[in-house]
């Protein structure tokens, strides 16, 4: 078996990718949507610019599927930013540590200030957020951060810097319910100019990353690139065969794709590859196509009516009230976000949204009791 997915990454080429993308038959599509179990090349299929024309059915087939696996089930869930403090210099981040920006990070109080803004509302799941800065948020911090939201929230995920073998199977042992982290791109040729300066222009590290998570067995396990850094469909096309290659050799674990677009931030590029609302649909849709068994988060970076649609498509998770930066609920209310967010509805608004469509709003489907 493959050490790492360096190796399988490695028999594919962007250039050679992009070509039987963008010249994909319809017949190519047909035979993709006609099938039971498909594969990443049919997935590559339902990516291309031929499949708009099938974006009809591909909705109806991919809500199918979503209510088979999942019922009409979407989990609600908060971010909980505890710093903006960060060594690296990424193009499209507010954290950016060229940004000339009031740096946080917050203390044990201020976290459980946070925590309770979030518990009163309701929230049971929350994802933690920090910048990549290994003297201040670094494992020690976040693994006692843990220890401090434990008691407050059933489920407790983390977006954080990558880190080694050893940190993960001590957050594993700590119960952390999943790990998010996205590669941003996969086009090696271009993927040091987005990250020309920090521990994260180390393209290979941190692809190899959910190797890292996956080995620790950690409940679950998020993927995702950056929308609008680079060709969608060909980035999409590499993170399928990525999260096709660890749910193989990672089978304890569940899975995660996430949808982020570039949204503005301070000191950020705007996007590179337009990624318009119809073609994110195609996206969506071919995902849960390919994988009905995938969770599928989105985030307030999209807009509330734009949210409204997405949420019957394919979804499985969704933020809500979100703020991106540290004591942005209950502290800091207008500075030091990592990006704009588009969708500004309280959680009490964003789960109307959700019943009034039939659907059902989970707070809580997990507890640390059940594995002790």
């Amino acid at each position: 078996m493959n050490h790492s997915f360096k190796d399988i990454f490695h028999q594919y080429k962007w250039k050679e990718t992009e070509h039987f993308i963008y010249n994909v038959k319809e017949s190519d599509v047909e035979r993709a949507l006609q099938k039971g179990d498909i594969n990443v090349f049919d997935f590559a299929c339902l990516l291309s610019p031929t499949a708009k024309k099938f974006l009809p059915e591909m909705i109806e087939k991919s809500q199918w599927l979503t209510r088979q696996r999942f019922g009409k089930n979407i989990l609600l869930y908060a971010p909980l930013y505890l710093s903006n403090e960060c060594k690296n210099i990424c193009t499209y981040c507010g954290f950016s540590l060229g940004n000339k920006i009031p740096r946080k990070t917050l203390n044990e109080n201020e976290i459980v200030q946070e925590a309770l803004f979030l518990k009163n509302k309701g929230i049971q799941h929350i994802l933690i957020v920090t910048g990549e800065d290994n003297q201040t948020a670094n494992v020690a911090y976040i693994a006692h951060a843990v220890d401090l939201l434990k008691e407050h929230f059933t489920n407790i995920s983390i977006e954080v810097q990558p880190l080694n073998d050893e940190d993960y199977q001590m957050l594993a042992e700590k119960n952390i319910y999943a790990v998010l982290v996205y590669q941003e791109t996969y086009n090696i040729e271009n993927y040091k100019k987005y990250h020309p300066k920090g521990k994260k222009s180390n393209f290979y590290y941190r692809l190899e990353t959910p190797d890292r998570i996956g080995k620790a067995e950690i409940h679950k396990i998020g993927l995702g690139v950056l929308l609008g850094l680079e060709d969608w469909r060909v980035d999409s096309f590499f993170t399928a065969l990525h999260l096709n290659y660890l749910q193989k050799k990672y089978w304890k674990s569940r899975f995660s794709v996430s949808f982020p677009r570039i949204r503005p931030a301070i000191g950020a590029i705007h996007e590179n590859i337009h990624i318009t609302d119809e073609e994110l649909k195609q996206l969506v849709c071919a995902y849960r196509i390919f994988n009905p068994d995938v969770e599928l988060s989105l985030s307030t970076r999209e807009c509330a009516e734009f949210r409204n649609e997405l949420a019957e498509i394919g979804f499985t998770s969704m933020s809500a009230e979100s703020k991106t930066n540290p004591g942005g609920y209950t502290l800091e209310k207008n500075s030091l976000e990592q990006f704009e967010i588009d969708d500004n509805r309280t959680i009490n608004q964003v789960a109307a949204m959700i019943k009034n469509k039939g659907l059902e709003v989970v707070y809580k489907d997990w507890d640390y009791v059940l594995f002790e």
